[in-house]
């Protein structure tokens, strides 16, 4: 019986203590007398939930981290982080993946909202190695599911005569795709992510000091993609026997409009920044329609409500959105600066172009 937590690098002969006094207790793992250290795959290494993840579970020394890159450059990074092993991994080249999966016994599974297609097909060859692989953590969003809740993908929850927004059911699909294929799965499903609305006007944000979109005075629950790493960690360091099977709301502590979110920046950033209200017509025609109806789901309250899961797992309160801003996470930034980031939405593209047409 070995004794699992975080943060501590020695350890007695015959028993390994890793405490982690952030996170929820201990969990008892059974592992042989003759131990190898198991091997965890996290794609998307270089996002900003992959490279928390991968620097909280390098401090524990409980798994072989094998970090994924789609492009040369971020191996330095990763190495920096802690990550044992740097891959070469592509959604879209499924060359790519039996190397990456060599020996691997868990999986850290995260995809762009674009890469449906491939994180299908990727589910299909993770689940040709389902003896190999025990455990598989996805990220995913509220809102579609129909094992844990019954939702009808024709009906909107809100608005008479629409069905649910199709990324909403697109991180269902990719869910679904993992049990189909008799993985042992657990989905932390996220709420929308701090800064990631923000991205899009970072510009103006820095030279004009405003940014704009359609939420108004809803509030929502933004959630920090530290949480998510750090509720990621937690699951997959205590393993299926707790966590197969289970499926995990992350929120933030709190519901924000815009104007408070805009508070919060001010504050951080030592200057004012205005929050200026969208049109949503005005934002379809920026980001396409794909996008714009699942920001209608921000909208009408769907999003405003704050769950316990995180609490549950690790033992304290989500990070608030004006910590995430002035505190750094475990990879060293804070959310102001990876707010200046690279990032996937362009005004005057529609992103979810090609992955609208995917089919489940």
């Amino acid at each position: 019986m070995y004794l699992l937590g975080f943060g501590q690098k020695s350890h007695p002969a015959d028993t390994q203590y890793l405490p982690r006094p952030a996170f929820r207790g201990w969990a008892f793992v059974d592992w042989p007398d003759t131990m190898t250290t198991p091997t965890v795959l996290i794609t998307s290494s270089t996002g900003r939930i992959g490279r928390e993840l991968v620097a909280l579970l390098a401090a524990t020394d409980q798994f072989n981290v094998r970090a994924c890159v789609f492009s040369d450059g971020s191996e330095e990074r990763m190495r920096s982080l802690g990550a044992d092993e740097v891959v070469t991994f592509d959604l879209g080249d499924a060359a790519t993946w039996g190397p990456a999966l060599d020996g691997v016994s868990s999986v850290y599974s995260a995809s762009l909202d674009p890469m449906l297609e491939g994180h299908l097909a990727f589910c299909e060859e993770l689940g040709r190695h389902r003896d190999q692989i025990n455990h598989v953590v996805r990220i995913s969003c509220m809102g579609a599911d129909t094992n844990t809740a019954s939702y009808d993908p024709a009906k909107h929850s809100s608005r008479e005569g629409a069905g649910i927004p199709l990324m909403l059911q697109h991180y269902w699909w990719g869910e679904k795709a993992l049990i189909d294929a008799g993985l042992n799965v657990t989905v932390l499903r996220n709420n929308f992510f701090m800064n990631h609305l923000l991205k899009t006007d970072s510009e103006t944000i820095d030279k004009e000091g405003w940014f704009s979109n359609p939420l108004g005075t809803t509030r929502n629950s933004f959630v920090a993609t530290r949480d998510i790493a750090e509720a990621a960690a937690v699951v997959l360091s205590e393993g299926p026997a707790l966590h197969g099977d289970k499926f995990y709301d992350i929120t933030g502590p709190q519901p924000q409009s815009m104007n408070e979110i805009a508070a919060d920046l001010s504050a951080a950033m030592g200057k004012t920044i205005e929050y200026r209200a969208q049109s949503m017509e005005d934002f379809e025609n920026d980001f396409g329609a794909t996008r714009a109806e699942f920001f209608e789901y921000l909208t009408n309250g769907f999003y405003s409500r704050c769950s316990p899961d995180f609490y549950n797992l690790t033992g304290h309160k989500p990070t608030s959105y004006a910590d995430y801003l002035t505190t750094a996470g475990a990879s060293g930034e804070t959310g102001l600066e990876e707010l200046w980031q690279g990032n996937l939405w362009k005004k005057g593209v529609d992103a979810m172009k090609d992955a609208a047409a995917v089919e489940s």
